[in-house]
């Protein structure tokens, strides 16, 4: 069960970062009348996450594959590395799509948003372990 949904909440972090990624690139382009609002939500961003969903599983194992993970004898650290990649994607692509008035303060040079939401990934990739995996600890001590 704890499975399903740390895989569904994987999924739902990519299928965010894809669409909100992809968004933001066609506001940039010149295709800019794609990402019209409604109720300031964008209907290609609506489309592009329920796509995403859809592949968002074919994309987790293609990178499990691509960094090889089943092979590796600790997992852990590629793991954590993963699971706060999406967390940190998937605040910058939604702060850039919804919340681009947050973009402009900065904090010695950077954009703060960025530095929140390094902190933010950060700290839910540690919350998102003591959830999902505290059972591979404790087990693991207990040897």
């Amino acid at each position: 069960m704890k499975l399903q949904i740390s895989k569904g909440l994987q999924n739902l972090g990519i299928a965010c970062i894809v669409a909100s990624l992809f968004t933001l690139f066609f506001r940039l382009s010149d295709f800019t009348w794609i990402t019209k609002s409604v109720y300031h939500i964008p209907v290609f961003f609506v489309i592009l996450f329920l796509l995403g969903l859809i592949i968002a599983e074919d994309v987790r194992k293609i990178f499990k594959r691509i960094f090889l993970y089943e092979k590796r004898k600790v997992k852990r650290p590629l793991w954590q590395v993963g699971i706060g990649f999406i967390f940190f994607l998937a605040q910058i692509g939604t702060v850039m799509v919804f919340n681009t008035e947050l973009t402009h303060p900065q904090l010695g040079g950077m954009p703060l948003f960025l530095v929140f939401a390094f902190m933010n990934a950060f700290i839910l990739t540690v919350i998102y372990e003591e959830i999902f995996y505290r059972k591979e600890k404790t087990s693991k001590a207990s040897e």
